[in-house]
């Protein structure tokens, strides 16, 4: 019945689990985004996208290619009818007009869904002729009607061809689009009887699979039953700078690279010999992992082999910044702010008020503090140590005319530069008590009732930790 396909498997560790057991396990995953598995099993349907087009009846090692798919697919439906929670169903293109007519819509589905239904499609692959046109895209988005609404299915396509597109339409289009519909997972491709570059074109639909050969043809096919059915785990290890697996308790984040949504959330956990858990992972997509460390870590495409226990390593050496408020009670500044970048980079990592300790990769940062004025303190944090940051105890400018007017702050620098700070209330009274940091700064205001830039006053003061300083404004 199936024991080549079952040897296959066997000899390239397809599955860990026998045959018999796959299906024991496979419909155990969690469901996408949730982590939660269902209370009922969940149901995989596959849908075999069969190419009869007339160049299928080309000779292939004594018989025709239409002949041996047929046999091989007939073979394989047999072999599944007793799975539970699976169901099969058959489509066919270019069987129903002969290739002089050039119909792109010449697709049908033969042999809908249904649970143990091989006697039918074996029966209706007999009656089939391959002898028409390639219309590979019209038939994947026909085959969105195929998959009943079913949010908690795996579907899954199997397209086997030996032809490219011959209605000038675009199939790889077509495929992103319905995985992106969640229409079904990746695909699988098997172009028969075929040289290599012609894969390349077919690559772009999902997971392509050249067989040349006809014993090739069916390792294929049994690769990739194996692959839908068997249960792959993926466990994330997160290690310091030396490999030591000592980080934990990190979000972890499944992105499908397809549609760009998140399909697991995990907290991770290891154990207390550091082994990380084992998660139960659907295969049957691409994703993007992100590692919500502080700033986080994503790799892209991460190499998750359908059917085996992954183990998936990543260095994510950690420190910890702690902002330390000065000892002043009470603060003139109220809740200082502090901004945190990647050295170098102008995207905010994070950004935290003062008291807070916050865990890091380590490396090295700008902090930017939301003082008056902003100070930028560049830190090293290393793995497993505290870095403290901290600023001067302020003091406060005390604005004591009630004058109306325009003006602004600046911080006279050692090279008698200035730096703006602040302007005040425009057009507003200039009463003012202002938390500035220590330091030398410089006051430009003119009245509001002045008729001229030249009524501007500027006036010098120094801002000493802990104490105010009052300045006087008076009209000119």
């Amino acid at each position: 019945m199936f024991t080549g396909f079952l040897s296959f498997a066997q000899k390239t560790g397809a599955g860990r689990a026998p045959w018999w057991g796959l299906l024991l396990v496979f419909f155990s995953l969690g469901a996408p985004a949730q982590n939660v598995v269902p209370e009922k099993p969940k149901t995989t349907r596959i849908l075999f996208l069969l190419d009869a087009s007339g160049s299928m009846m080309a000779p292939w090692e004594g018989q025709s290619r239409w002949d041996v798919a047929k046999r091989m697919l007939a073979k394989m439906a047999d072999s599944l009818n007793a799975y539970p929670n699976l169901e099969l169903g058959l489509r066919v293109y270019g069987h129903q007009f002969p290739n002089s007519a050039k119909n792109c819509e010449d697709s049908r589905l033969e042999v809908p869904f249904a649970p143990r239904n091989a006697r039918a499609i074996r029966a209706r692959l007999l009656t089939l002729r391959a002898q028409g046109n390639t219309p590979i895209t019209y038939s994947l988005r026909q085959s969105a009607h195929d998959f009943p609404a079913d949010k908690n299915a795996r579907n899954v396509l199997l397209l086997i061809t030996d032809g490219l597109e011959s209605c000038n339409a675009d199939p790889c289009a077509a495929s992103l689009d319905l995985q992106r519909k969640r229409v079904f997972l990746k695909p699988f491709v098997i172009g028969i009887g075929a040289e290599k570059d012609f894969g390349r074109q077919l690559e772009c639909l999902g997971q392509y699979y050249n067989a040349a050969e006809v014993k090739t043809f069916r390792a294929v096919m049994s690769d990739v039953i194996a692959q839908t059915l068997a249960k792959t785990t993926v466990a994330v290890s997160l290690t310091d700078a030396d490999g030591r697996p000592v980080e934990s308790n990190v979000n972890l984040t499944f992105v499908n690279n397809v549609t760009g949504q998140p399909e697991y959330n995990y907290v991770h956990y290891r154990d207390a010999q550091g082994r990380a858990d084992v998660l139960a992972i659907d295969a049957l997509q691409s994703y993007d992992l992100v590692i919500n460390t502080v700033p986080a870590v994503r790799q892209a495409n991460v190499p998750i082999k359908a059917g085996k226990a992954n183990v998936l390593t990543f260095k994510t050496p950690q420190g910890t910044l702690f902002l330390q408020s000065p000892a002043l009670a009470p603060n003139p500044y109220g809740t200082v702010q502090a901004v945190v970048r990647a050295a170098g980079a102008p995207g905010t990592a994070v950004a935290l008020p003062f008291g807070a300790r916050q865990k890091l990769l380590a490396g090295n940062y700008d902090v930017e503090l939301l003082t008056l004025p902003r100070l930028v303190r560049r830190v090293s944090v290393r793995q497993g140590q505290e870095v403290a940051v901290t600023y001067p105890a302020p003091g406060t400018l005390n604005i004591t005319s009630d004058l109306k007017g325009y003006g602004s702050i600046y911080q006279l620098n050692n090279d008698e530069s200035q730096t703006w700070v602040y302007n005040l209330p425009d057009g507003g009274s200039s009463k003012l008590n202002l938390p500035l940091q220590p330091g030398a700064y410089r006051l430009v205001f003119r009245t509001k009732t002045a008729i001229g830039s030249k009524f501007t006053d500027v006036r010098n003061f120094t801002i000493r930790s802990g104490q105010t300083t009052s300045v006087g404004l008076f009209a000119k």
